[in-house]
């Protein structure tokens, strides 16, 4: 152990293939070893599609847990044992009970949450919302600092459960436009068919994405040469393939289930469809924009006029519904996206901004721990 690095642990639900899981394995590969001694803490190792990207200088903790609550006593002794200087965690449900046993932790390390959806309208995927919308006004405070991937996710945190302002920050998610260019090389598309305009979303297949306004919308949409690809596993897969069906679609839209390696079908489409009804901050649409692809998109929730607006060949629908989508696909014009576009989300910039963050913390930790 090095006492001048600063002792960083991640703690996350899943390694599975989502855009959090994604991020945390990109700053664990990317911040600076000289200042920083990292371990990262998973939940449910099932189906862990990210463990061979995470680097082996990284200690990797395996909590041999199917669920947030029945962790919580595991994590709970590894806090006390390790006694690391910064913990970051990500994902709301893990997010709120770590803030829950803020009391019961240890006093010496700051807690920072990485927030990563619009609060207000993520707790009404869970059961009892109400119950959720009080947890986040209650211990959401608890937090020494809540990182926001956009400032709309911030300004709700703010605005709506009465976090301090003070205690949020907002850092974007990173593009890793030399591994996606590299990525890009590899493998074969997964394409719907080879003629005529070949659209591709990407996602959860869970109600928030909207996959189903998606499917309404490809069966309004008077350009008949639109072929679509739907990358993503989920719940709902059975029920979109059903209801691709039944609104004449079918034979234009290839479900191709989750890709380890997505980027070659982004690179080769001709645009990127996000029909979600709400968002954090998509991070498939930056790798989208990275690729080239231009996006046409429903207006969600969320980051996604932050990454969009002004981007030469993006168009946001006038609403969340299926006619309006189908109307900015009607409206959509085919051409690439400059490099310019994803500039601001650069991956050293943003690995910046985090270890800021950690180091700032950290200085806090060692105060506490001197007092």
């Amino acid at each position: 152990m090095n006492p001048s690095r600063t002792r960083l642990l991640f703690l996350i639900p899943t390694l599975t293939g989502g855009g959090a899981e994604r991020v945390v394995v990109t700053l664990l590969q990317h911040l600076d070893r000289s200042r920083f001694e990292l371990a990262l803490a998973v939940v449910d190792t099932r189906h862990a599609a990210f463990r061979d990207q995470v680097p082996a200088d990284v200690e990797f903790i395996d909590l041999g847990c199917r669920r947030v609550r029945h962790a919580l006593p595991k994590l709970l002794r590894l806090l006390w044992q390790r006694r690391p200087q910064v913990v970051m965690s990500t994902l709301g449900h893990l997010n709120l009970a770590l803030a829950m046993l803020r009391p019961l932790l240890p006093g010496g390390t700051r807690y920072l949450a990485r927030e990563t959806t619009v609060v207000s309208h993520g707790v009404g995927e869970y059961r009892r919302p109400r119950l959720w919308a009080w947890g986040y006004r209650r211990f959401y405070g608890r937090f020494d600092r809540v990182i926001c991937q956009s400032r709309a996710m911030r300004d709700d945190l703010v605005d709506t459960f009465g976090l301090e302002a003070e205690r949020t920050v907002v850092i974007h998610n990173p593009i890793d436009r030399e591994r996606i260019a590299a990525a890009c090389a590899e493998g074969p598309t997964q394409t719907a068919a080879a003629q005529g305009l070949h659209a591709v979303a990407a996602g959860r297949l869970s109600a928030e994405k909207g996959f189903d306004l998606l499917l309404d919308a490809l069966a309004l949409v008077r350009r008949r040469d639109l072929r679509l690809t739907i990358l993503g596993e989920g719940a709902l897969r059975a029920a979109l393939e059903a209801r691709a069906a039944a609104r004449g679609v079918a034979e234009r839209v290839h479900f191709a289930g989750f890709l380890r390696n997505p980027f070659p079908t982004l690179a080769a489409a001709d645009l990127f469809v996000l029909s979600s009804r709400y968002e954090g901050f998509p991070n498939v649409v930056l790798e989208a924009l990275a690729c080239g692809t231009p996006v046409v998109a429903t207006p969600a929730p969320g980051g996604l006029r932050e990454i969009v607006d002004g981007v030469p060949g993006c168009i946001v629908a006038d609403a969340v519904s299926a006619e309006a989508l189908a109307d900015a696909l009607d409206r959509w014009q085919p051409s690439r996206v400059p490099p310019s576009a994803v500039a601001a989300y650069a991956l050293p910039r943003i690995v910046a901004a985090y270890e800021a963050e950690f180091l700032g913390a950290a200085s806090g930790s060692d105060a506490m721990q001197r007092r």
